[in-house]
């Protein structure tokens, strides 16, 4: 077996850093990056992450950052959600696709 390198082992430290950061931020505001309220805003979750994302590169293009706030950190975070919320979408879709093809071709 091949020894882990010194940027692999980097590449873990940072990658568990986002995951603590993102757990952390999910049990202390709930789930709502992927399962949003929706009081005023009906976009779905993609939509809105985007909106997010773009927050987050806006403020990087202008040099906008707090002293208390880490844009790359968050961008990486919202990123990671994103395809969170794709991957579900994608599942969803294949699932309800399989149950209209189900229901149209009857049982076995």
């Amino acid at each position: 077996m091949d020894e882990i390198t010194q940027t692999q082992t980097d590449i873990c430290v940072v990658c568990d850093e986002i995951k603590e950061l993102l757990l952390t931020k999910n049990r202390k505001y709930g789930d709502s990056a992927l399962n949003p309220v929706r009081v005023f805003s009906k976009a779905s979750p993609l939509e809105q992450l985007k909106v997010r994302i773009d927050d987050k590169l806006s403020r990087l293009k202008n040099a906008q950052d707090d002293e208390d706030e880490d844009v790359v950190t968050d961008l990486i975070g919202y990123l990671v959600l994103y395809k969170v919320a794709e991957s579900r979408n994608t599942l969803q879709t294949k699932t309800i696709a399989e149950e209209i093809l189900c229901n149209l071709l009857g049982p076995k």
